[in-house]
C-alpha cells in the first residue's frame, strides 16, 4: 500500500506544485472578491444577494478587493471564504490523486526487460563483454552450446 502513496507522490510532484499556484491564483483572484461581495451583502444584517451580485463581478475585475478585505470589517468573510474554498479544493485535488494512483506494483514498469535480475544473475547466461549485442551490457556469447538464435526488437544504436 505504500508503494501507492510514494509512487503517486513521485508521479505528480509537478501536478501538486501546480496544484499549489493555481490554489493561490484562485485565492487571489476569486476568493477575496467573493469574501469581500458578501460581506458588503451582509453589512445589514441579513445577506441581500441582489447587492452580493452588483458587487462580485465588479470586484473581480477591478482587483481592489483584494487590499480591502484584510479589512477588520471583511476579515471574517474573507477568511470563511477561503476555508470552504480550500476545502472544496482539496477534495478535488484528493479525487484527481486518487484517480492516478498505480494500480498494483508493476504499473509502468517495463516488461521484458534485464530489471528482473538482481546481482548479475544474468550473466549467467549472458556475456558482459563480448557477443552479439542485446543492450548496453548485455552480450549474447557466440561459444554457447545450444540455440542461440536471437530476436531483436527495438532500434539499433551505433556509438
Amino acid at each position: 500500500m505504500n508503494y501507492k502513496v510514494s509512487k503517486t507522490l513521485k508521479d505528480n510532484s509537478k501536478s501538486i506544485i501546480i496544484m499549489i499556484v493555481l490554489w493561490i491564483f484562485f485565492a487571489i483572484v476569486l476568493v477575496a472578491p467573493i469574501g469581500y461581495a458578501i460581506g458588503l451583502a451582509s453589512q445589514t444584517g441579513t445577506f441581500d444577494f441582489n447587492i452580493f451580485l452588483e458587487h462580485v463581478f465588479t470586484e473581480i475585475i477591478s482587483f481592489s478587493s483584494i487590499t480591502r478585505v484584510f479589512d477588520a470589517a471583511y476579515i471574517g468573510y474573507f477568511g470563511k471564504t477561503l476555508l470552504y474554498f480550500t476545502i472544496f479544493y482539496l477534495i478535488v485535488a484528493f479525487i484527481g490523486l486518487f484517480k492516478s494512483r498505480p494500480k498494483h506494483e508493476y504499473t509502468d514498469i517495463e516488461h521484458g526487460s534485464s530489471d528482473w535480475s538482481e546481482n548479475g544473475e544474468q550473466y549467467s547466461i549472458l556475456s558482459k563483454n563480448k557477443g552479439i549485442i542485446l543492450s548496453k551490457h548485455n552480450y549474447l556469447p557466440t561459444n554457447k552450446r545450444g540455440n542461440i538464435n536471437v530476436l531483436v526488437v527495438g532500434r539499433f544504436w551505433f556509438w
